[in-house]
């Protein structure tokens, strides 16, 4: 189906905000958070902000940014900002790394982030006669029943299995026909090697997957829609700012539109805060327009990206961002370099036959710092093969990074699989 044709009528009903109409929700939004909620009161008193001064969208420049620490300070309500009566749900960060964070939502809020997961299957190009199987999971975390709210918002038939249990994934995709299917990028890859494993590929019947949570290589994204034979979607969303579908990529596939109605995107400087003009790469800062149970303003993602000028011709008018290119606290440092994901995947990108499956395993012996690279290549079981590509890739690895590893290239499916996502780094050196 022609991108543009597809779109076309799609679009009609949606109105793509002017500067100045941003502006006027911007200035609502400072009303509300500072009549409502108890953390903007304290935060704005304590760094003297006068909300007065938001004459113009420029002028957001000097309003503070808001950090997961102090939403992490929140806990557990202070960021609710609806009465008690408003709020109909709550969603949670992990809390891996400390206190979760807790994010209230209303009927409002839920809604709106219906239509945004909505909006994100269209651009996939699906209908109310599609079947999407739902795999992420359900409960305090949002993908699950964000994906699930989209669908019926769509019309389309909703398979809501959450995460695990492959076989009886694999049963429902073959017996209920699924056209569609939402993951994780490591859960895709994982259902495609069993598919292909088992022989079943003729049974499956998917023509699109709607696939996000985790930083994937281009190599992994080839690998799986050559293998589910489908074409993937990027989705993007964060569990602070609504969860899945603030925004997602269309059948071009040249970024990924967000919905500039609902939401404010910046990219800054992520040393300075320096807002960075379009098409600078840089960390995104985004703020909830119209979010009634935790508004953000200028929240840090720490997600790398920048915003793409100009306008998509796919038919949606609504604006672009690049693929998440990476965090800034994502980084490896080793031996005084720094190394960022991104430059590992370009690395594995320009040899034949190496995977897009790797794991990092950083260690200390007496003071001395190492690090191994094991990746997944073809014919691995050859030892002439395997010494070869090993060769090639430590020389990579010092030419284009500027750091010596060891490396060990392991069979296609030796490194371990993820129903949720895929842990790349192992750092035993503070052990």
């Amino acid at each position: 189906m022609n991108g543009n044709s597809m779109q076309d009528g799609m679009w009609k009903e949606y109105t793509v905000p002017s500067q100045e109409e941003q502006l006027e929700k911007f200035r609502s939004l400072l009303e509300y958070v500072s009549a409502n909620s108890p953390f903007y009161k304290q935060k704005f008193s304590k760094e003297n902000v006068d909300i007065g001064s938001i004459t113009t969208l420029q002028d957001i420049s000097t309003l503070p940014f808001t950090y997961k620490e102090e939403l992490r300070g929140a806990y557990p309500l202070d960021l609710q900002a609806a009465p008690e009566e408003k709020i109909v749900r709550i969603h949670s960060s992990s809390g891996t790394t400390g206190k979760p964070v807790i994010i209230p939502y209303t009927q409002k809020d839920v809604d709106m982030w219906a239509d945004m997961m909505k909006r994100c299957y269209e651009l996939a190009g699906l209908t109310n006669l599609d079947r999407i199987q739902i795999t992420p999971g359900y409960g305090l975390w949002t993908a699950g029943i964000g994906f699930q709210l989209g669908a019926e918002k769509l019309g389309a038939m909703a398979v809501p299995m959450g995460p695990g249990n492959t076989e009886k994934q694999l049963q429902m995709l073959m017996d209920l026909r699924c056209t569609a299917i939402t993951s994780t990028s490591s859960y895709a890859l994982l259902l495609a090697e069993e598919i292909n494993r088992r022989g079943i590929r003729d049974k499956i019947h998917l023509k699109a997957g709607v696939i996000g949570s985790e930083r994937w290589s281009r190599k992994m994204r080839i690998r799986i829609e050559e293998e589910l034979g489908l074409e993937s979607f990027d989705i993007y969303g964060l569990t602070e700012i609504y969860g899945p579908g603030i925004a997602q990529d269309c059948r071009l596939h040249n970024g990924l539109h967000y919905w500039s109605d609902m939401l404010f995107f910046e990219i800054i400087d992520p040393v300075t805060g320096e807002i960075l003009p379009d098409g600078g790469l840089g960390e995104l800062v985004v703020t909830t327009l119209s979010k009634e149970g935790a508004p953000l303003i200028r929240y840090r993602t720490r997600d790398l990206t920048r915003i793409i000028p100009g306008r998509c011709t796919c038919g949606c008018p609504f604006p672009c961002i690049d693929r998440i290119l990476g965090r800034t606290d994502d980084r490896i440092k080793i031996k005084g370099v720094n190394i960022y994901p991104g430059q590992i995947e370009d690395l594995t990108h320009r040899f034949e036959g190496v995977s897009s499956e790797y794991q990092i395993l950083l260690s200390r012996d007496g003071g001395k710092e190492s690090m191994l690279f094991r990746v997944e290549v073809d014919n691995a079981r050859d030892p002439c093969c395997r010494h070869t590509k090993e060769k090639a890739i430590r020389k990579a690895f010092h030419d284009l990074i500027g750091i010596s590893v060891d490396v060990e290239c392991l069979n296609i499916g030796d490194l371990p699989r993820s129903e949720k996502k895929s842990k790349r780094v192992v750092d035993t050196r503070d052990s």
